[in-house]
């Protein structure tokens, strides 16, 4: 990584640095914010952000406190998954081998290196199951494990809001098994914290989830032909995505047989939930997770399915493994699709090593370079952009994002299924004139045809390789206040930008 960026260490994902900027500005301005002057509810994992923000105020403002927090959140996700399979393999090379398979299938060093709130997801995750497993072992006896269980549903709903797939999820296995007061706890210990942050939010910005979650959450138009779009979002959340089939068929799949298996066994319905409480919970969450929320190539959003699946699954295949039953024929269907899976898990290595590297130079050359240029010659200055981590958290900008993730007054635009149009390029245009903003630096395919027509190009800047983690592998750089057009021109031109970065001036 750092021979890739000039030895500076730079997260791979512009988004880390949304979550310094808000943290930052909540530890020296009070302010709940990617910028100084203004809420915006821009981050998706409060308690990660406010958790960074205590350590800023402590120990100062250095931008590797997310890559040293991941790392001790990593560490103790090993201690408890040791701990954990510990109570279902005798053997130390199996636990260490179930533990390994789990940190690897779930990508934990890729998303250490994200700088995001994932790995205390994955943490929080390997805490909840373990105590619910123990609870369940003690004949749902011990008040001890339960009382931690129903503590981390807590935690998990405002470290990622997706989390309330889970809590559903659980709250409908225990549907099945008719436990009314456990459907009722599960519910409020998961719910509850949400729907307090989402009153407050509501106050600032007339939303109940931030920003982020509302305009990449699934969006449904309810004019009519609920049907269609409900056939159009499952075809293309499942069948017509290709990261479905990575992340999530082989789990479904050994899932399925498991629980196939226990129905031959002749178990009557209760045993069969009991038996595979943990696989139906992530069958479902998977389900709702893929329809409702996003998957990725950086397997961040999906971490805590990943992980689930691994402790729910890995305890289950102890009888392959420790009797060397693995070439028998009733064991050859599972044997097959756990030998897939580790191919798979060969493959995931090979990517996850590839995106830190390409990755972490693609936000280096585009990212920072831009939060450089926007510090020395327009520090204070109005910006309009699509990425915003960076260029906020190194520099004092007035920011309108485009996107809408930072700005709530592009929200109403961004939230409708039909995206931009003609009348999203007219606000545009009346608000970056009306509050006398300067430049624009964004992806102009971004803005689908609608760039504003008093926005003129001063230059193009395109990183070098692969662009594996970016939108686009070029930037464009407008003026939008016409007064300083060949001024900007001329500091594009001198400014001292990182080599591998192709600086090309439109005249």
């Amino acid at each position: 990584m750092l021979s890739e960026t000039e030895n500076y260490f730079t997260y791979l994902l512009d988004d880390a640095y949304i979550h310094l900027a808000i943290a930052k500005n909540l530890a020296f301005h009070g302010v709940w914010g990617v910028t100084k002057y203004a809420f915006s509810s821009t981050s998706s994992s409060p308690i990660f952000t406010v958790v960074l923000s205590g350590l800023i105020y402590i120990l100062g403002d250095h931008e590797l406190i997310p890559l040293a927090f991941n790392v001790v959140c990593a560490f103790f996700t090993i201690y408890f998954l040791n701990k954990y399979y510990a109570d279902y393999f005798s053997k130390s090379k199996l636990i260490v081998l179930s533990s390994l398979f789990t940190l690897l299938f779930t990508s934990v060093a890729l998303l250490i290196f994200s700088g995001m709130e994932h790995v205390m997801q994955v943490l929080v995750v390997v805490v909840n199951v373990l105590c619910f497993e123990r609870w369940l072992r003690s004949a749902c006896k011990d008040s001890y494990y339960l009382g931690w269980f129903y503590g981390t549903l807590v935690l998990l709903g405002l470290i990622r809001f997706d989390s309330m797939f889970y809590f559903l999820s659980i709250a409908f296995a225990f549907l099945l098994l008719k436990r009314w007061k456990h459907i009722i706890l599960v519910l409020a210990f998961g719910f509850i914290p949400i729907l307090i942050f989402g009153y407050f939010n509501f106050q600032e910005t007339g939303y109940f989830f931030p920003n982020s979650v509302v305009v990449k959450g699934a969006k449904f138009d309810f004019s009519g032909n609920y049907f269609k779009q409900a056939a159009s979002i499952l075809f293309n959340k499942f069948f017509n995505n290709r990261y479905f089939y990575f992340a999530g068929l082989l789990p479904l799949l050994i899932s399925a047989f498991l629980i196939v298996k226990d129905i031959k066994k002749g178990l009557n319905f209760q045993k069969i939930i009991k038996q595979n409480f943990l696989i139906i919970v992530w069958c479902i969450t998977l389900f709702l997770h893929v329809t409702f929320s996003q998957l990725t190539k950086i397997y961040r959003y999906e971490a805590y399915i990943l992980i689930g699946f691994a402790m729910a699954i890995i305890p289950r295949l102890g009888f392959v493994f420790e009797q060397r039953s693995f070439l028998l024929k009733e064991n050859r269907v599972i044997s097959s699709l756990v030998l897939l899976s580790c191919l798979t898990l060969l493959l995931k290595i090979g990517i996850v090593s590839y995106l830190i590297v390409v990755g972490s130079r693609n936000i280096y050359e585009q990212q920072m370079q831009s939060a450089r240029f926007l510090k020395k010659y327009y520090n204070e200055s109005k910006v309009v952009a699509n990425d915003i981590g960076a260029i906020c958290y190194f520099t004092d900008i007035h920011l309108l994002d485009f996107e809408g993730l930072g700005s709530k007054e592009v929200m109403p635009f961004r939230k409708r299924i039909i995206g931009i149009d003609d009348q999203f390029e007219k606000f545009l245009t009346e608000y970056t004139i009306k509050n006398n903003y300067q430049l624009a630096i964004a992806y102009e395919e971004w803005l689908e045809g609608h760039t504003p027509k008093n926005w003129k190009k001063v230059a193009v800047l395109t990183i070098s390789g692969s662009s594996a983690m970016l939108g686009r592998d070029h930037l464009y750089i407008y003026s939008i206040n016409p007064k300083i057009h060949n001024v900007l021109k001329e500091q594009v031109r001198n400014f001292n930008w990182n080599k591998k970065v192709t600086v090309t001036i439109i005249e």
